[in-house]
């Protein structure tokens, strides 16, 4: 099984700055206490929290040191660059700009950011979309305007599940299912959800996404430790595993990640 969304970072670094004294997750999180989380979990990938260079090199580092639990990381580029100077690292196997911090929705439209995106097509790179629901609409367009770049959808596009909001997030994402080859990610769920959430709440939501994606494009996450702020992994794991018919968790819970990321 694969872990395909988990984070770690080392404060003194300095280049979290929506990380912030008095969040419940502003400590230091490592390796050492994300091995004993892991629920027969043989593998995992470490995703980028913070949008420089150099924390994409400290968690390739990580990775490598990692004796194989780490099998990919998805780190950051500077899109708008006119030159991207990729890490040469097999262990990177995509990026992700931190879409949902843009003021401008559109952002990932711009003329030099498509110029870079089909860079990293080139490169044989992938696309992590931290998005919110406020891109779905534009999202058929990237993938008209870089056909051939893998990409996966982070956190279910965060729809509004704490609000009991369905729309227009379900619209935006049967749109985007149907228009794409896109995979999307069954994870940050609960932190949508609230800190009162139930497996009752999550439903419609994850079935929604069974339905419109299937199996075979819906990769499990845990989003540690940012799922900490209302879950232990173990309790978002074990509901996951729930939530997904058994013929589909082999798919879920391992077989697209595996696929999307080439791990």
């Amino acid at each position: 099984m694969i872990d395909g969304h988990f984070h770690l970072w080392t404060l003194a670094r300095g280049d979290y700055p929506w990380l912030q004294p008095g969040m419940p997750i502003y400590r230091d999180y490592d390796l050492y206490e994300y091995r004993p989380q892991l629920r027969g979990i043989g593998g995992a990938v470490l995703v980028q929290v913070a949008e420089t260079a150099a924390e994409t090199e400290f968690l390739l580092e990580i990775a490598n040191a990692s004796d194989g639990l780490v099998r990919g990381v998805v780190g950051w580029a500077d899109l708008t660059a006119e030159q991207i100077a990729f890490p040469a690292d097999p262990l990177l196997k995509g990026v992700r700009p931190m879409l949902q911090d843009h003021a401008d929705t559109g952002w990932v439209l711009r003329p030099e950011v498509l110029r870079g995106l089909s860079a990293l097509r080139d490169r044989g790179l992938r696309l992590d979309a931290l998005v919110q629901e406020r891109h779905l609409p534009i999202l058929p367009h990237l993938a008209q305007a870089v056909p051939g770049l893998p990409v996966v959808i982070d956190h279910g596009a965060k729809p509004q599940i704490a609000a009991g909001r369905f729309e227009p997030w379900a619209e935006g994402i049967a749109k985007l299912a149907a228009e794409t080859d896109w995979c999307c990610k069954f994870s940050g769920l609960v932190t949508e959800a609230g800190a009162d959430w139930d497996i009752a709440r999550l439903r419609p939501y994850t079935d929604y996404l069974l339905r419109c994606f299937g199996a075979g494009r819906l990769m499990f996450g845990s989003d540690w430790p940012v799922v900490t702020t209302v879950s232990s992994y173990a309790r978002w794991f074990e509901t996951a595993w729930a939530l997904v018919p058994a013929d589909d968790r082999s798919a879920v819970f391992g077989a697209t990640a595996e696929e999307f990321y080439g791990l």
